[in-house]
């Protein structure tokens, strides 16, 4: 069995010449030509020179050796690596006041604020995605990008838990398309440097837009994301939106006033323009309610398109088999250094 191993070795030995395939063939002829002339020359002298017959053998056996480690024998192994096509989930979530209205609902009947189903939606996504990187937008007066891509998804669900809404002393109307910039900048970025990961955009918003500007177009996104999700918080009938103070907390009985009216405006869920947003991303969109979650239906169909997939692939490495050579080699210089001790004690 052991012969039977030995032979198989043998022939799967290869050539891999450490300095190239021109300089390490050149080097171990070098060696090995000087080595021979050497010892013809002293042969020439004899009986004149030191050295014996067996000297040169031994030298000319190290050079040998050398001159094999320069061309550097090698075994053929194959590998097997694992490819990960990686999934990127980007998050925008909506942080304007009109998210206060509580008039959302989640998986139950219970009625919850638009930014609470936010929340919960958020914690969704990241258990769809179990081995997915993650990155996380906040949106109101201006988009930020406060959680770079991440493979950790409790710092997401951490991040949404800590989610507090625009002051409404801050508030210029909401305005949608304030994640456009920091959601095209961050999937640009992750495009160029993971051309091969899946990308996915999610979306969470209320829809309404009060800004007196046009808003901005998601199409620049296709370029970049393979699916994109809008998500609808709260309801067509909507609510009142409640004051939010400059540390983010909500005061019993007090709400914003529509200066129409001078009565306190209604917010109300706008899906004919999430479902726009979600056209020009080449998305879908979603509303969560109290049927209708994260985890179900079709919104748990599209998400195992773009779960983790693992392949395997087999390549050769070369591995160098140059210690039986540098064995003898090191055997053959300590003879070495050991003849030539006797003889400078002869000549001593």
């Amino acid at each position: 069995m052991n012969v039977s191993n030995g032979l198989s070795t043998l022939r799967g030995l290869t050539l891999d010449p450490m300095f190239g395939w021109i300089i390490s063939p050149i080097l171990a002829v070098a060696v090995v030509g000087l080595t021979v002339v050497l010892t013809v020359r002293s042969l020439r002298q004899r009986p004149y020179a030191d050295a014996t017959a067996v000297d040169w053998t031994r030298r000319i056996l190290a050079s040998v050796m050398l001159a094999v480690m320069l061309l550097t024998p090698s075994v053929t192994l194959k590998t097997e690596s694992r490819a990960v096509n990686a999934t990127d989930v980007f998050i925008a979530v909506d942080v304007t006041g009109s998210m206060g209205v509580s008039d959302a609902q989640y998986g139950s009947e219970q009625t919850m604020s638009r930014i609470d189903a936010a929340r919960q939606a958020v914690n969704g996504i990241t258990k769809l995605y179990p081995d997915a990187s993650f990155a996380a937008i906040a949106f109101g007066a201006s988009g930020t990008l406060e959680v770079p891509l991440t493979p950790d998804a409790r710092a997401i669900d951490n991040w949404a838990e800590t989610l507090s809404l625009e002051p409404t002393s801050a508030s210029s109307g909401s305005n949608l398309d304030k994640a456009v910039d920091p959601l095209l900048l961050a999937t640009k970025n992750t495009r160029n440097q993971h051309p091969d990961d899946a990308i996915i955009v999610y979306y969470i918003s209320d829809g309404e837009q009060t800004s007196t500007k046009s808003r901005r177009t998601f199409s620049s996104l296709r370029a970049y994301v393979n699916g994109a999700q809008t998500i609808g918080v709260g309801s067509p009938d909507g609510g009142q939106i409640p004051q939010i103070a400059d540390d983010g907390s909500t005061a019993d009985g007090q709400f914003v006033t529509d200066p129409s009216t001078g009565q306190p405006g209604i917010s109300k869920l706008d899906e004919k323009t999430l479902k726009a947003i979600a056209d020009e991303m080449s998305g879908t969109y979603v509303h969560v309610d109290a049927g209708r979650t994260l985890d179900q239906r079709d919104v748990q169909q599209t998400s195992k398109e773009w779960r983790m997939q693992s392949t395997y692939k087999q390549r050769d490495h070369n591995v160098p088999a140059i210690w039986p050579f540098a064995i003898v080699l090191a055997a053959l210089m300590l003879w070495e250094a050991v003849a030539w001790m006797r003889t400078s004690r002869r000549l001593l």
